[in-house]
């Protein structure tokens, strides 16, 4: 007996058959529409890079835990992407001459990362990049913030059934430091508690946060800053606040676009200020489904010149989770509008000539490859989810018509061949 390959995908990759790509072709089609009409810019790059951009800016995590890695025969180490960011700082940096900043760009990579698979994670996935370069104005917040809302809203989810929660790292490094008295050797520490305080019980927090060398008293303070949202801002120094994008954020007209949450802190070793994620407001799915934030400094490793960004990457597992959790998830699309099927062989140019009138007039349109009886054509393009077909007969032919029959209906009549466009539109 021969030994046949298996045909599952590699773990945590996935297939998408046809009724699946159909869907997710549609859900990033609403999504890049809103980034063109916002001025956003698509790029794409390789997905194989230097290791070393992801061990020296993507945080210990990914560089630790999750990197793909191999090694040319030319001695070379690189790495599968496990995100776009630093691709994209690196792009920047060396076209920077060139490019008229501020500058919008977005892409669509699909990224690789050594992980656990489970609901929302898997090892390969597909992520909507869209960030802003070049500005270190509040206003790239606020452009940020609102696209979220506008791409979201593109998919038909409403304000309730999401949420953006931001901080600025600046304003929890202040808190931490001038109110709860964490030392700066402690901080990196202490902000790991922070990121996975709302994942873990409290005796779990209490044992970390002494491993990282606060007090019990100390303990209890984080615990109060953290859940005291805006509150807490009154209690940090003027000058904290005053070089905050965040804070001009909350105290204009953009302020409902977000709400505040000292617990944001973000993974990624390349933030330094703002940060945000947004979660599913549902109880069913109640978790971030992406998030993004400010660097300063990301496009140091290939360059002097400053080149500040802001931006976030969606992706691809946890949106559609959001869309299923909400019902919003889109139908895949039949195979085609409308099937043209001729009753005989002789008949198949004709049938040709017929379909290629109505995709002209932009309906999609499939003929038979292999012709079978009528009536097996008919059920077959039934099935296909067609809602017409286009009898092509011999007697019709000749006379310079064909019948067009709905298939929702089953109401059938003979046309000719000039007017089969309208007919069919009609019937769509």
């Amino acid at each position: 007996m021969p030994e046949y390959l298996p045909t599952a995908p590699v773990k945590g990759t996935r297939d998408f058959l046809p009724a699946e790509m159909s869907v997710r072709t549609q859900v990033f089609g609403h999504l890049y529409d809103v980034l063109e009409l916002r001025g956003f810019l698509r790029y794409d790059g390789p997905i194989l890079e230097p290791a070393e951009i992801y061990e020296r800016k993507s945080g210990q995590e990914i560089a630790d835990q999750q990197l793909y890695t191999l090694t040319t025969k030319g001695g070379e180490r690189l790495a599968l992407r496990p995100e776009m960011t630093p691709s994209v700082a690196r792009m920047i940096a060396g076209n920077a001459k060139s490019l008229q900043f501020p500058v919008r760009w977005y892409s669509h990579p699909n990224c690789h990362r050594y992980e656990r698979p489970q609901r929302g994670r898997v090892r390969e996935h597909w992520q909507i990049n869209a960030d802003i370069f070049g500005s270190d104005s509040a206003n790239s917040e606020i452009e940020i913030f609102e696209l979220i809302h506008d791409m979201m809203g593109a998919l038909g989810a409403t304000p309730e059934m999401f949420q953006v929660r931001a901080n600025d790292r600046n304003l929890l490094s202040s808190a931490l430091t001038d109110i709860v008295g964490v030392t700066p050797e402690q901080l990196p520490q202490v902000f790991t508690l922070v990121d996975r305080w709302e994942k873990a019980d409290r005796t779990k927090l209490s044992d970390s946060a002494a491993e990282a060398g606060l007090t019990d008293k100390q303990f209890e303070k984080l615990t109060e800053i953290l859940s005291s949202g805006t509150a807490l801002l009154d209690e940090l120094p003027e000058q904290v606040k005053e070089n905050s994008n965040l804070v001009k954020v909350l105290a204009g007209g953009a302020a409902d676009l977000i709400e505040f949450d000292p617990m944001i802190v973000r993974g990624l070793a390349y933030y330094t200020s703002t940060v945000f994620e947004v979660f599913d407001t549902s109880p069913e799915n109640r978790r971030a489904l992406f998030g993004g934030g400010r660097y300063s400094d990301l496009a140091s490793m290939f360059t002097s010149q400053q080149i500040p960004g802001i931006g976030f990457g969606m992706g691809d597992v946890t949106l559609i989770d959001f869309l299923d959790t909400h019902e919003l998830t889109p139908k895949p699309r039949s195979e085609a509008d409308v099937v043209v099927i001729p009753v005989v062989e002789e008949l198949t140019d004709a049938a040709r000539d017929v379909a290629g009138r109505l995709r002209k007039a932009g309906l999609r349109t499939s003929t038979p490859i292999e012709l079978r009886k009528l009536g097996k054509e008919l059920t077959r393009a039934d099935k296909s989810g067609a809602r017409a077909v286009v009898i092509v007969g011999q007697e019709d032919w000749d006379a310079g018509n064909v019948t067009v029959r709905s298939l929702a209906t089953r109401e059938q009549r003979t046309v000719t061949v000039d007017e089969a466009v309208s007919t069919v539109t009609s019937l769509l």
